[in-house]
């Protein structure tokens, strides 16, 4: 349930309720909007009686939270997140683009790369210093080393740096480096390393798992919340199905229905998504027109030498004709990029 306080409500009556909540044997989240400041209440509601928290001072009504997933649902905080990351953000009017390798195979490609994504609009620089892969003899990615040249890639761009932890014990390894930690698509619900991701208070971005529903995916950016960090970032990447056409089945419909159902940005992945270098910009559009805050996508200066997934990324150039044919959809929209 929801503990929705006045707009009035002091800081004071704001800490007595969350005191209250805890004194019931809930979990208080306090959510702070710009007309009103909720305080989530997340644990076993069956034995909690709404009415104990609804007489005390400054507390406008108690709501129950229908949806599972109670931090992230639109019940508790009907406002738009936005979570920084590099010159930009995502969540708000403006899109914002992270682009860059699927991996950090050697410095002089990943620094090449972030100049060029820079130059053409992107916010953010992606690229894997650790990659899970199914092939146990493929690359694996550089590890700390290339922390250290995603870390010098940043300070020569501004960009902000994403890149992927697989395990709880590199999270606090990653985040030295890292300004928005990836949970990619194997690891959706790896719950101790959702819990690990949460309480170290860096951004997320949480990719959707290729076999997982809308429910289940906003239920594992829970975790993310329900540990006290606010600053998640879902990211559609396509399921699997029969179809192997493409790589993975990109789900437009997942943008407007994850939208409709939480507050925090969703972006789209149209280069695991399709797995297809020829269908990356018409997918970003799409995505762009049905909502999407933002996407992120793979760049290589080189794709046909590409240590890992070279088949679906995008040159530099198409990049950047990339980033104007979705700011055009985007300006149709309402939107910017």
């Amino acid at each position: 349930m929801i503990v929705v306080m006045e707009a009035n409500a002091t800081d004071d009556q704001i800490a007595h309720m969350v005191e209250r909540v805890k004194e019931i044997g809930l979990v208080p989240h306090v959510i702070r909007g710009t007309e009103r400041t909720v305080v989530a209440c997340v644990g076993d509601e069956r034995l909690k009686a709404p009415e104990q928290l609804a007489v005390a001072p400054g507390v406008e009504k108690v709501m129950p939270v229908l949806a599972r997933y109670k931090i992230a649902s639109r019940e508790v905080k009907g406002e738009p997140t936005v979570v920084a990351v590099g010159p930009g953000s995502l969540g708000g009017p403006a899109l914002g683009i992270i682009a860059g390798p699927c991996a950090v195979e050697d410095r002089e490609m990943l620094l090449e790369t972030a100049h060029a994504v820079k130059e053409a609009g992107a916010i953010g620089l992606r690229g894997g210093a650790f990659k899970p892969r199914t092939d146990p003899y493929s690359f694996q990615g550089l590890g700390e080393v290339g922390l250290e040249y995603l870390a010098e890639a940043r300070d020569a761009t501004g960009l902000g740096v994403v890149t992927e932890v697989m395990a709880p014990e590199q999270v606090p390894i990653v985040a030295r480096c890292a300004d928005v930690l990836q949970v990619g698509a194997r690891n959706m619900q790896n719950f101790v390393l959702l819990s690990a991701v949460g309480a170290c208070g860096k951004p997320v971005l949480l990719k959707r798992g290729m076999s997982a529903g809308l429910e289940e995916f906003l239920l594992a950016a829970e975790y993310i919340l329900s540990r006290g960090n606010e600053r998640v970032i879902l990211c559609e990447r396509g399921i699997r199905t029969f179809e192997t056409f493409t790589r993975n089945t990109f789900v437009v419909a997942a943008v407007p229905a994850l939208k409709a159902s939480t507050h925090l940005p969703v972006i789209a992945d149209p280069s695991h998504g399709t797995g297809r270098a020829d269908l990356v910009e018409a997918v970003s559009r799409a995505a762009v027109a049905a909502g999407a805050d933002g996407l992120i996508l793979e760049v290589h200066p080189r794709p046909e030498t590409a240590l890992v997934d070279g088949q679906q990324s995008i040159t530099p150039a198409a990049f950047a004709r990339l980033v104007e044919s979705c700011r055009n959809v985007a300006q149709a929209i309402g939107r910017t990029l």
